[in-house]
């Protein structure tokens, strides 16, 4: 529910009530009618399935978010609202997840399980299944597209890295201090984590071979964004996936002004929020314009589904 109030004059939160001249109560939908919604507890999987109406079988995606951890669903929920089943998957910062929340205690075998559980679907259509990445679930995207031995019909990566030093070989987190030497911090303690993702200083270890891509990958750059080297990570995948003689399979969106969390349309800008409150809190940047950013959601919304429809639909 959404309250949309016009007041009279300009009005800040420290002015007080100003005369409201006109108000009205809004509705935002994220599940068509007859989608379902299905919570995943399954071959320790922590997840929440959303099913199109009908009988199938549906295209579908795994869908995966950030570091912030938790079980985020909305993403998923609007694509089974187009017609594509979606797996919402966490891997940390969950309370029914092993292990402290701060960590990822899953790894690869995890999103290989889960991709499997997608595949074994009754309602999915096994040979067309893609995976959806944010932040670091790019990391993890790659991962699985490189490493899992499945074969996913596209990719779509969002302002993310092709590595990271927190992941040891199975794709857990372990203990790594030394990232932080790369971290920045400005003048009101607010941190960016932008460095850390330079493709010059990710352990080499660390890098997925993104030339072993077999399906087509989009990949969305926020040329603002604070938190993760998202050009610098594209210019490397598309000379990798050039040199490999895969240029075909690479589509490159790129948005001026645009942050680092281009979520599906509407949704607010922000350009630093709370990151954790323990042991300190800590602010993270973001980046992003309100007005350049809110126009990249509203066009990569528009070009991920087309991109879905192409590669997930016969």
């Amino acid at each position: 529910m959404v309250n949309i109030s016009l007041l009279e004059g300009h009005t800040s939160p420290s002015e007080g009530q100003r005369t409201e001249l006109a108000a009205v109560t809004t509705e935002r939908w994220y599940m068509a009618p007859g989608v379902r919604r299905i919570e995943i507890r399954q071959n320790k999987i922590i997840g929440t399935l959303f099913l199109p109406p009908g009988p199938g079988p549906f295209p579908a995606m795994l869908d995966l978010w950030g570091e912030g951890g938790g079980l985020l669903e909305y993403r998923s929920a609007l694509f089974a609202s187009r017609g594509f089943a979606s797996l919402s998957v966490a891997y940390m910062g969950h309370k029914d997840l092993p292990g402290p929340p701060h960590i990822m205690s899953v790894g690869d075998s995890y999103f290989k399980s889960a991709f499997q559980l997608l595949q074994d679907h009754c309602q999915v259509d096994a040979d067309r299944i893609g995976v959806i990445g944010l932040s670091f679930g790019v990391v993890l995207t790659f991962r699985f597209a490189t490493r899992s031995g499945f074969k996913p019909s596209c990719l779509i990566c969002i302002n993310g890295p092709v590595g990271s030093p927190l992941l040891d070989e199975d794709g857990k987190s372990k203990k790594s201090e030394s990232d932080q030497k790369y971290w920045e911090v400005d003048d009101r303690g607010y941190a960016s984590f932008k460095t850390v993702t330079l493709p010059d200083n990710l352990p080499p270890e660390s890098k997925q071979k993104v030339e072993n891509i077999t399906c087509p990958l989009m990949y969305i750059v926020g040329e603002d964004d604070l938190c993760a080297a998202s050009t610098e990570n594209a210019d490397l995948i598309e000379e990798a996936l050039r040199s490999a003689g895969k240029s075909h399979q690479f589509t490159r969106l790129s948005y001026p002004g645009a942050g680092h969390l281009i979520e599906p349309p509407y949704t607010p800008c922000s350009r630093a929020s709370l990151w954790k409150t323990k042991p300190e809190k800590l602010f993270t940047l973001w980046g992003g314009h309100p007005a350049p950013h809110a126009a990249a959601q509203e066009d990569a919304w528009k070009r991920i589904l087309e991109f879905m429809e192409t590669h997930l639909r016969r």
